[in-house]
């Protein structure tokens, strides 16, 4: 069987090794970005580089997204010059975007519409995970489309779950964001102190991360805290604006979410102290002052 057409909308620090992974696995990808030279390395692997969404969504039989924020997912859909003006009948367009679940069901309920199916399917592991295909990605939206492009989730990740109806995606990526954004802070705060207390840095990571306290942000974030390295994985900006849509989405079912809403909080902060295009494991500079402070 042929494999089908995909075309790809969105190149930065996740979707440019995703899309290199389904080049690399033999499938045709039409690619756009804003910014065409964060293509140039998919074009000179293969790619074929439309310049517009509406051209690329005229060629492509799967349409996959992955951008900023909430505003961009709605432009790139629903728009005149937007995919799903121009998708073809009975295509699959998938948004791998962490976004809202009301926009994600809006899009749905749109491509229909159109004769076109809609998946919301965000994804977790940062350039890490998208760098070494082993994403965990969570889908909403009908089995059905979900069966036929199973294949191309299992090329870019590992972990491939299929959640429910539309939407339910992007309810399963908040469940993972609010998991992780007070978490964030406790592997901040136990290697300062670990720091403080003269340990071997080392030794304290081959101890707890084996045990109750081990997790993926521990492991792979917590070394690049040590090191200083604040290069993005994931931006601080981004991580920000998923806690945003999941305080919006809690306050709605009418929780009250303590640890997400300190996370924020302090994320707000290295926000205003210019950190928002570094990756979320900076957080640990801002900490380091206000605990020395207090």
């Amino acid at each position: 069987m042929n494999k089908k057409t995909i075309g790809f909308v969105g190149t930065g620090v996740m979707g440019k090794s995703m899309a290199a992974h389904l080049i690399q696995d033999g499938y045709k990808v039409n690619v756009f970005n804003r910014t065409k030279s964060k293509a140039d390395s998919l074009v000179e692997l293969g790619a074929k580089w439309c310049e517009s969404i509406a051209v690329l969504s005229e060629k492509s039989d799967v349409i996959i997204s992955i951008v900023g924020y909430p505003k961009d997912v709605e432009s790139i859909y629903l728009n005149k010059d937007g995919i799903l003006n121009h998708a073809k009948a009975g295509s699959i367009v998938i948004d791998m975007t962490t976004s809202s679940p009301a926009l994600a069901k809006t899009i749905y309920d749109e491509a229909k519409l159109h004769n076109v199916k809609s998946l919301d399917a965000p994804v977790s592991g940062g350039d890490i995970g998208a760098k070494n295909a082993t994403l965990t990605i969570m889908i909403g939206g009908d089995e059905e489309a979900f069966s036929q492009v199973e294949d191309i989730f299992n090329v870019i990740g590992k972990n491939v779950v299929y959640q429910g109806k539309s939407g339910n995606g992007q309810h399963t990526k908040l469940s993972n964001q609010i998991a992780i954004a007070a978490g964030m802070l406790g592997v901040a705060e136990a290697i300062i102190y670990a720091e403080e207390a003269g340990l071997d840095i080392d030794k304290v990571f081959a101890s707890i991360e084996h045990g109750a306290a081990g997790s993926w942000s521990l492991s792979n974030l917590g070394p690049r805290m040590v090191k200083e390295d604040y290069a993005a994985g994931f931006y601080v900006k981004h991580f920000i604006k998923d806690m945003k849509i999941a305080i919006e989405e809690s306050e709605k079912m009418g929780l009250f979410m303590p640890g997400l809403l300190k996370a924020k909080e302090v994320y707000d902060a290295l926000s205003k102290s210019g950190f928002d295009d570094n990756g979320t494991q900076s957080v640990i500079q801002l900490l380091k002052n206000q605990i020395k402070k207090g």
